[in-house]
């Protein structure tokens, strides 16, 4: 079973991230955090095999728990999943070992595409 964190402050979000990725993927089970704190939190706890990040989330922003994920495993494969486009901010996030990085909103073109990623990642666990 592949295990996703979902870390995002907008429970929408939450629930559209979710629904688009239950349409692709089979054997997921899902866990979710409504702010980086919360979601590095679970991460320490859960050991998911993805984490699906937001970069504007209060209490601890998405750049800064992604740093602290890889720090304790730079092995994690998180994905940016955020409608901050910023070029500075996407450069940042992309040099911090990311697998990719969507711009929000998901749709079910992105939502095939991180599926793909996700489906061909997971075969080398």
């Amino acid at each position: 079973m592949t295990k996703i964190l979902i870390v995002d402050d907008s429970k929408f979000s939450q629930k559209i991230t979710r629904s688009f990725l239950d349409c692709y993927l089979n054997d997921v089970a899902f866990d979710f955090a409504d702010d980086g704190q919360a979601g590095l939190e679970k991460f320490a706890a859960w050991h998911p095999d993805y984490t699906i990040v937001d970069l504007l989330m209060p209490k601890l922003r998405g750049q800064d728990m992604i740093k602290q994920v890889k720090l304790s495993d730079p092995d994690a494969r998180v994905i940016v999943l955020s409608a901050d486009v910023q070029r500075h901010v996407r450069e940042e996030i992309e040099n911090l070992g990311v697998l990719t990085f969507v711009n929000k909103p998901l749709d079910d073109k992105k939502a095939k595409e991180l599926c793909a990623l996700i489906g061909s990642s997971s075969r080398g666990q």
